[in-house]
Protein backbone atom coordinates (compact mmCIF):
# COMPACT_ATOMS: atom_id res chain seq x y z
CA UNK A 1 0.00 0.00 0.00
CA UNK A 2 1.34 3.36 -1.08
CA UNK A 3 1.86 5.66 2.35
CA UNK A 4 4.53 7.37 4.18
CA UNK A 5 7.17 4.87 4.19
CA UNK A 6 6.86 3.26 0.71
CA UNK A 7 5.13 3.98 -2.79
CA UNK A 8 5.72 0.51 -3.61
CA UNK A 9 2.38 -0.88 -5.66
CA UNK A 10 1.50 -4.30 -6.95
CA UNK A 11 1.34 -4.30 -11.06
CA UNK A 12 -2.71 -5.36 -10.44
CA UNK A 13 -2.97 -1.91 -9.22
CA UNK A 14 -2.01 0.06 -12.11
CA UNK A 15 -3.87 1.79 -14.13
CA UNK A 16 -2.64 3.58 -17.39
CA UNK A 17 -1.61 6.79 -16.94
CA UNK A 18 0.32 5.90 -13.95
CA UNK A 19 4.09 7.16 -13.38
CA UNK A 20 5.78 4.42 -11.94
CA UNK A 21 9.49 3.74 -10.88
CA UNK A 22 11.98 1.77 -9.73
CA UNK A 23 15.07 1.74 -8.11
CA UNK A 24 18.37 0.73 -9.26
CA UNK A 25 22.14 -0.02 -8.45
CA UNK A 26 21.21 -0.45 -4.11
CA UNK A 27 18.76 2.60 -4.15
CA UNK A 28 21.32 4.71 -5.87
CA UNK A 29 18.80 5.83 -8.39
CA UNK A 30 15.32 5.39 -9.77
CA UNK A 31 14.09 4.93 -13.62
CA UNK A 32 11.19 6.25 -13.80
CA UNK A 33 8.58 5.90 -16.85
CA UNK A 34 4.66 6.12 -17.75
CA UNK A 35 2.37 2.95 -17.67
CA UNK A 36 0.47 2.63 -20.93
CA UNK A 37 -1.46 -0.54 -20.25
CA UNK A 38 -1.31 -3.82 -21.57
CA UNK A 39 1.56 -4.32 -19.66
CA UNK A 40 3.95 -1.87 -21.62
CA UNK A 41 5.48 1.27 -20.70
CA UNK A 42 7.28 4.29 -22.35
CA UNK A 43 10.47 6.18 -20.86
CA UNK A 44 13.05 7.89 -21.48
CA UNK A 45 16.96 6.75 -22.01
CA UNK A 46 20.44 7.92 -22.43
CA UNK A 47 21.16 5.05 -24.74
CA UNK A 48 23.86 1.93 -25.01
CA UNK A 49 22.02 0.29 -22.89
CA UNK A 50 22.29 2.95 -19.88
CA UNK A 51 18.87 4.63 -18.15
CA UNK A 52 20.82 7.02 -16.86
CA UNK A 53 24.59 9.04 -17.50
CA UNK A 54 26.34 11.83 -17.33
CA UNK A 55 28.47 11.22 -20.56
CA UNK A 56 31.45 10.72 -18.97
CA UNK A 57 33.85 7.85 -18.19
CA UNK A 58 32.23 7.65 -14.96
CA UNK A 59 29.04 6.01 -16.64
CA UNK A 60 31.07 2.54 -16.99
CA UNK A 61 31.23 2.17 -13.38
CA UNK A 62 28.23 4.38 -11.75
CA UNK A 63 25.68 4.90 -13.81
CA UNK A 64 25.61 1.85 -16.27
CA UNK A 65 22.52 -0.07 -16.19
CA UNK A 66 22.73 -2.88 -17.91
CA UNK A 67 18.94 -4.34 -19.79
CA UNK A 68 16.99 -7.19 -18.03
CA UNK A 69 17.76 -9.18 -21.60
CA UNK A 70 21.29 -9.32 -22.71
CA UNK A 71 21.67 -8.24 -27.08
CA UNK A 72 22.42 -12.13 -27.38
CA UNK A 73 19.19 -13.39 -25.38
CA UNK A 74 16.24 -10.27 -26.31
CA UNK A 75 12.97 -10.37 -24.46
CA UNK A 76 10.68 -12.16 -26.69
CA UNK A 77 7.86 -9.45 -26.26
CA UNK A 78 10.30 -6.13 -26.70
CA UNK A 79 12.90 -7.62 -28.95
CA UNK A 80 16.99 -5.86 -28.42
CA UNK A 81 16.72 -2.56 -26.72
CA UNK A 82 20.16 -2.49 -25.61
CA UNK A 83 21.52 -0.13 -28.38
CA UNK A 84 18.08 2.06 -28.26
CA UNK A 85 18.08 5.61 -26.87
CA UNK A 86 15.48 8.32 -26.64
CA UNK A 87 12.09 7.45 -25.95
CA UNK A 88 10.92 3.78 -25.58
CA UNK A 89 8.28 1.54 -25.35
CA UNK A 90 8.91 -1.74 -23.16
CA UNK A 91 7.32 -4.44 -21.41
CA UNK A 92 7.41 -3.83 -17.81
CA UNK A 93 9.77 -6.86 -16.86
CA UNK A 94 12.31 -5.21 -19.10
CA UNK A 95 11.26 -1.82 -17.45
CA UNK A 96 11.74 -3.17 -14.12
CA UNK A 97 15.13 -5.53 -14.94
CA UNK A 98 14.32 -7.12 -11.72
CA UNK A 99 13.90 -4.21 -9.87
CA UNK A 100 10.50 -3.63 -7.59
CA UNK A 101 7.83 -1.45 -8.69
CA UNK A 102 6.93 1.79 -7.13
CA UNK A 103 4.37 4.72 -8.19
CA UNK A 104 5.10 8.07 -8.39
CA UNK A 105 2.37 10.35 -6.04
CA UNK A 106 1.19 13.84 -7.33
CA UNK A 107 -0.72 16.62 -4.98
CA UNK A 108 0.92 15.80 -1.80
CA UNK A 109 0.70 18.09 0.83
CA UNK A 110 3.59 19.84 1.91
CA UNK A 111 4.13 17.46 5.01
CA UNK A 112 4.41 14.54 3.24
CA UNK A 113 6.37 15.89 0.72
CA UNK A 114 9.40 16.94 3.11
CA UNK A 115 8.86 13.64 4.74
CA UNK A 116 9.80 11.73 1.98
CA UNK A 117 13.14 13.03 2.33
CA UNK A 118 14.45 11.39 -0.73
CA UNK A 119 13.26 13.07 -3.90
CA UNK A 120 12.24 11.34 -6.62
CA UNK A 121 8.77 9.84 -5.11
CA UNK A 122 6.46 12.32 -4.96
CA UNK A 123 5.56 16.07 -6.27
CA UNK A 124 3.32 18.68 -5.08
CA UNK A 125 2.01 19.86 -8.26
CA UNK A 126 -1.32 18.06 -9.45
CA UNK A 127 -1.59 15.44 -12.21
CA UNK A 128 -3.38 15.96 -15.38
CA UNK A 129 -6.90 13.40 -16.31
CA UNK A 130 -5.02 10.02 -17.73
CA UNK A 131 -5.72 10.80 -21.42
CA UNK A 132 -3.34 13.76 -21.59
CA UNK A 133 -1.07 11.91 -20.12
CA UNK A 134 -1.13 8.70 -22.69
CA UNK A 135 -1.94 11.61 -25.16
CA UNK A 136 1.65 13.26 -24.62
CA UNK A 137 3.56 10.06 -23.84
CA UNK A 138 2.47 7.78 -27.14
CA UNK A 139 3.47 11.36 -28.91
CA UNK A 140 6.78 11.63 -27.28
CA UNK A 141 7.59 7.75 -28.30
CA UNK A 142 6.82 8.72 -31.32
CA UNK A 143 8.51 12.59 -31.70
CA UNK A 144 11.05 11.80 -29.36
CA UNK A 145 11.95 14.21 -26.07
CA UNK A 146 15.01 15.96 -26.73
CA UNK A 147 18.40 15.48 -25.64
CA UNK A 148 19.59 13.49 -23.10
CA UNK A 149 20.66 15.88 -19.40
CA UNK A 150 20.88 14.02 -16.31
CA UNK A 151 19.82 17.33 -14.16
CA UNK A 152 17.59 19.22 -16.74
CA UNK A 153 16.20 16.43 -19.09
CA UNK A 154 16.17 13.16 -17.66
CA UNK A 155 13.58 9.56 -17.52
CA UNK A 156 11.81 11.38 -14.48
CA UNK A 157 11.47 14.76 -16.17
CA UNK A 158 9.81 12.83 -19.13
CA UNK A 159 7.48 11.34 -16.99
CA UNK A 160 6.51 14.33 -15.35
CA UNK A 161 6.15 16.35 -18.37
CA UNK A 162 3.53 13.62 -19.27
CA UNK A 163 2.20 13.69 -16.17
CA UNK A 164 1.49 17.55 -16.09
CA UNK A 165 2.56 19.28 -19.32
CA UNK A 166 5.09 21.64 -17.38
CA UNK A 167 8.03 22.66 -18.73
CA UNK A 168 11.34 24.76 -17.00
CA UNK A 169 11.55 28.07 -19.19
CA UNK A 170 14.51 29.08 -17.64
CA UNK A 171 18.35 27.79 -18.35
CA UNK A 172 19.65 28.08 -14.99
CA UNK A 173 18.24 26.44 -13.08
CA UNK A 174 17.58 22.63 -12.74
CA UNK A 175 14.82 20.57 -14.35
CA UNK A 176 11.72 19.00 -13.10
CA UNK A 177 13.07 16.19 -11.35
CA UNK A 178 13.28 15.41 -7.70
CA UNK A 179 16.45 13.38 -8.09
CA UNK A 180 18.34 16.11 -9.37
CA UNK A 181 16.96 19.04 -6.92
CA UNK A 182 17.48 16.43 -3.67
CA UNK A 183 21.24 15.95 -5.03
CA UNK A 184 21.77 19.59 -5.66
CA UNK A 185 20.02 20.63 -2.08
CA UNK A 186 22.24 17.76 -0.61
CA UNK A 187 25.22 19.31 -1.91
CA UNK A 188 24.25 23.06 -0.70
CA UNK A 189 23.17 21.84 2.19
CA UNK A 190 26.54 20.40 3.22
CA UNK A 191 28.83 23.08 1.69
CA UNK A 192 27.24 26.27 0.51
CA UNK A 193 25.47 26.96 3.60
CA UNK A 194 26.42 30.09 5.89
CA UNK A 195 24.38 28.89 8.62
CA UNK A 196 26.34 26.26 9.13
CA UNK A 197 28.99 28.47 10.74
CA UNK A 198 26.67 29.73 13.56
CA UNK A 199 26.61 26.46 15.46
CA UNK A 200 29.83 24.12 16.58
CA UNK A 201 27.62 21.21 17.99
CA UNK A 202 27.37 18.24 15.82
CA UNK A 203 23.00 18.30 16.56
CA UNK A 204 23.58 22.09 15.59
CA UNK A 205 24.78 21.01 12.34
CA UNK A 206 22.62 18.14 11.45
CA UNK A 207 19.45 20.82 12.01
CA UNK A 208 20.86 23.70 10.02
CA UNK A 209 22.11 20.69 7.21
CA UNK A 210 18.43 19.49 7.54
CA UNK A 211 16.60 22.13 7.07
CA UNK A 212 18.63 23.29 4.69
CA UNK A 213 18.04 20.55 2.35
CA UNK A 214 14.23 20.38 2.96
CA UNK A 215 13.87 24.20 1.87
CA UNK A 216 16.03 23.68 -1.26
CA UNK A 217 13.80 20.76 -1.64
CA UNK A 218 10.97 22.24 -1.45
CA UNK A 219 11.33 25.33 -3.43
CA UNK A 220 12.48 23.43 -6.43
CA UNK A 221 9.07 21.26 -6.80
CA UNK A 222 7.33 21.49 -10.12
CA UNK A 223 4.41 22.48 -8.11
CA UNK A 224 5.92 25.52 -6.28
CA UNK A 225 8.71 27.26 -8.36
CA UNK A 226 7.42 30.07 -10.50
CA UNK A 227 9.62 29.40 -14.12
CA UNK A 228 7.83 26.53 -15.44
CA UNK A 229 4.93 26.92 -17.96
CA UNK A 230 2.06 24.61 -19.76
CA UNK A 231 3.51 23.62 -22.75
CA UNK A 232 1.49 21.49 -25.63
CA UNK A 233 3.24 18.35 -26.53
CA UNK A 234 2.50 19.21 -29.82
CA UNK A 235 5.38 22.33 -29.33
CA UNK A 236 7.68 20.38 -28.21
CA UNK A 237 11.00 19.79 -30.43
CA UNK A 238 12.06 16.20 -31.21
CA UNK A 239 15.75 17.07 -31.31
CA UNK A 240 15.93 20.42 -28.64
CA UNK A 241 13.39 19.25 -25.93
CA UNK A 242 11.07 22.42 -26.52
CA UNK A 243 11.09 25.03 -28.59
CA UNK A 244 12.31 28.17 -26.25
CA UNK A 245 10.22 31.05 -28.30
CA UNK A 246 6.86 28.83 -27.50
CA UNK A 247 8.08 28.70 -24.01
CA UNK A 248 8.36 32.20 -23.38
CA UNK A 249 5.39 33.40 -25.08
CA UNK A 250 3.07 30.97 -22.96
CA UNK A 251 5.15 32.36 -19.56
CA UNK A 252 4.59 35.66 -21.01
CA UNK A 253 1.10 35.17 -21.21
CA UNK A 254 0.48 33.78 -17.70
CA UNK A 255 2.49 36.88 -16.83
Amino acid sequence: MVGLLSNKIIRDELKPGDHIYSWRHAYLYAHHGIYVGDGMVIHFTRGAGQEIGTGTVLDRYIFSSSPSHPSDTPCPQCGDQSSLDGVLSSCIDCFLSGGDLYIFQYAVSPVLFIAKARGGTCTLASSDPSEDVLHRADFLLKNGFGIYHIFKNNCEDFAIYCKTGLLVFTSISVGRSGQAASFLAATSAIISSPLRFLTTSFSGLAAVGCGMYCFSRFVTDIGVRRDVTKVPVESLVARSGIDESDAATEADKKE
